[in-house]
């Protein structure tokens, strides 16, 4: 099965490339399940259902988040009705939507898709580590599910670290987002899982994680704020991470960093050539 998980959509920039590129890449690659992270998507902040429905129209069968889940308020209400957008899993319980789903992909095979966020030097949410133990023993690799992505939404490295580690043989990719760096980590861990610490952003590269530079650059050397922080507007660049993974177990052959456009090198797997 070949799958890609799309990091961070930031704003306008991020989401048109997305939206204008992702439907040929789906039928070019002959994708099988796409993961988008879209909780920048809207001016940087959130996500409105209008931007939600036009990622899934796109070729994406899931939209993931993390602490900006809640930024656009109505995303309280239009969440309950959206199976398709997931929150963090480790939010208490109560709170509106999901964060976990099984899904079928287009070849019709199982997918569960489980967000998750962090607790370093992030608001401190229910454990992640358990949330994620429960969502897999509900749903196991290769009995319920033909495959399992985790997004982990988080800041420290070493905590995505340790959530690979401990997924390890038993998911099909662990993932990380939040920091909107791609890094150059993509492996095969020993038990079969495919890792990434971070995919990187769907946004404009020559900015500061995405947003314009001006401000962010005047709050480091002034230490107060000024104007709002808004999304660069300069070409953009799909960054993500692909897995093909094995039909059989559910666990990864190959993975590989994706990168199409814009400002950094474009990358788009060997594997994946028709």
């Amino acid at each position: 099965m070949k799958l890609l998980f799309l990091g961070d959509l930031v704003g306008r920039t991020g989401r048109t490339i997305v939206i204008d590129q992702l439907p040929a890449l789906v039928e070019e690659q002959q994708l099988d399940f796409v993961v988008v992270n879209g909780e920048n998507s809207a001016s940087g902040f959130g996500i409105t259902e209008a931007i939600l429905q036009d990622v899934l129209d796109a070729g994406a069968d899931v939209v993931t988040t993390g602490n900006h889940v809640w930024d656009q308020r109505d995303t309280l209400v239009y969440i309950e009705r959206q199976d398709r957008l997931l929150r963090p899993v480790n939010y208490p319980k109560g709170t509106p939507g999901r964060g976990a789903h099984l899904y079928t992909a287009r070849n019709g095979a199982q997918v569960m898709v489980a967000n998750v966020m962090g607790r370093v030097y992030m608001d401190a949410l229910d454990d992640p580590f358990a949330a994620i133990e429960r969502v897999v023993n509900e749903c196991p690799l290769g009995d319920v599910a033909d495959a399992v992505i985790i997004d982990v939404h988080a800041e420290a490295t070493s905590e995505k670290q340790a959530m690979g580690h401990m997924l390890d043989g038993r998911v099909s990719l662990v993932v990380g987002t939040h920091t909107h760096v791609p890094t150059a980590d993509h492996q095969i861990l020993p038990g079969g899982t495919a890792y990434m610490t971070d995919a990187g952003m769907c946004g404009c590269y020559d900015s500061v994680l995405g947003m314009d530079k001006e401000e962010p650059v005047n709050r480091f050397q002034r230490k107060i704020p000024g104007n709002r922080f808004t999304p660069a507007t300069g070409d953009a660049t799909i960054s993500g991470v692909a897995v093909e993974t094995d039909d059989r177990t559910g666990l990864a052959l190959r993975v590989a960093p994706v990168r199409i456009g814009g400002h950094l090198e474009p990358v788009l797997p060997d594997f994946w050539a028709a």
